[in-house]
């Protein structure tokens, strides 16, 4: 994929089959993080709040990435294995078949903004 600027032109840029699991994270983060500011970095579409990025995705070859900081991930830990999904210290993957349910996203999300001082 070449740099992108803004979630959007990641999302048409993403191959086909990517794109509606890519435009449902969005929009389930934009639920989740109302008061965050939609932003680009290391060529992924992300969240920030007060200067943190809290939530971010991607698409890879053969799977999506769903990153968040890592006391999320270490709160959900458990959940997150018992559901199937590999999770690393600060996001998880998944095949585009299989995608983390709704209300995981959201709890996860929620989980990275209380770690953003206010």
């Amino acid at each position: 994929m070449a740099t992108i600027t803004d979630h959007d032109s990641y999302i048409a840029a993403a191959p086909e089959a990517f794109r509606p699991v890519l435009d449902h994270l969005r929009a389930l983060l934009r639920e989740a993080l109302p008061d965050a500011e939609e932003m680009t970095a290391y060529n992924m579409p992300g969240f920030r709040i007060q200067g943190t990025v809290v939530a971010s995705y991607a698409a890879f070859t053969k799977q999506v990435g769903l990153y968040v900081l890592a006391p999320a991930i270490s709160a959900h830990a458990e959940e997150l294995s018992e559901a199937g999904f590999r999770a690393s210290k600060t996001g998880v993957t998944f095949s585009p078949r299989k995608p983390v349910p709704d209300d995981l996203v959201i709890r996860l999300a929620r989980a990275s903004r209380t770690h953003v001082d206010d």
